[in-house]
């Protein structure tokens, strides 16, 4: 651990992306040992991941960009910048959802979102999944730059640490419930595992920018913080929520969502 907090918060940003997208392959490679993916299995897994998610929007990532407001005297506006990028994240992810056409799983090929378009279903499903995994990637870089600039209380850098442990738990079943169903649909198994496992190829990538830009411009930061956690929580609830409770397991899902939540503040607040 010592060596890894003395790198560049840009390169500890990188290597917490390729964490989190390295889940996403282990996800992916069930297609290999399993035939078929249980739907009860599934829709636990995304109430969990749901509730990491909308924990580490709140601890990870509002919390620590209303801190710095306030350590950066707004004064009684200490919540504006949080109010805003809160609300610029959902309107950027519903506006990729307008620009880019993708399906939901679980979905019919005619429930598709954005523009016309013939891409195949798997394509689609591929291109859903990414547009999951931009916040998830963003927000470990925006942590690990806020870290670097003493943005939060408590010990920043081990919240970044906890926030990425998180995503990456929950990038296993993600990475599971898009190869598999692929798998289910025809597809030859490292097909299904590839396309599961590019997905998230985004994470990384989207570290890096999320660092460099608070690193960058320091005012930005409590913006950033808090338009990556709106971005996740309207994936949350645009997608990993309703997926969850449309198959009659709704109330393992409801408790998965509450363990996720759990550990995911535990992590957080114990690391942090």
């Amino acid at each position: 651990m010592d060596s890894f907090t003395s790198l560049n918060p840009i390169l500890q940003a990188l290597i917490a992306g390729l964490f989190t997208w390295g889940c996403t392959i282990i996800g992916s490679s069930f297609v290999f040992l399993f035939k078929t993916v249980n739907r009860k299995f599934l829709d636990i897994m995304n109430g969990f991941a749901a509730g990491v998610m909308i924990a580490a929007s709140f601890w990870s990532l509002l919390a620590p960009s209303i801190s710095f407001a306030e350590q950066n005297n707004y004064g009684s506006w200490s919540w504006f910048p949080a109010a805003i990028g809160f609300l610029a994240g959902g309107l950027f992810l519903r506006l990729i959802d307008v620009i880019i056409p993708h399906l939901h799983l679980n979905e019919p090929i005619e429930n598709r979102e954005g523009p016309d378009t013939k891409a195949s279903k798997n394509l689609l499903l591929f291109l859903a999944i990414t547009i999951h995994n931009i916040p998830e990637g963003l927000s470990v870089g925006v942590a690990f730059g806020a870290a670097a600039i003493g943005a939060a209380n408590g010990d920043a850098f081990m919240s970044a640490v906890g926030l990425a442990l998180g995503i990456g738990i929950q990038n296993i079943p993600e990475g599971s419930a898009l190869s598999m169903p692929i798998r289910a649909a025809g597809s030859s198994r490292w097909r299904a595992f590839n396309i599961g496992q590019l997905s998230a190829i985004v994470e990384p990538v989207a570290a890096v920018v999320g660092a460099i830009t608070v690193i960058s411009i320091t005012a930005l930061l409590p913006y950033a913080l808090s338009f990556a956690a709106g971005a996740m929580i309207f994936v949350t609830v645009e997608e990993l929520i309703p997926e969850s409770q449309t198959n009659g397991y709704k109330d393992s899902a409801t408790l998965a969502l509450m363990v996720g939540f759990v550990i995911m503040m535990t992590l957080d607040v114990a690391l942090g």
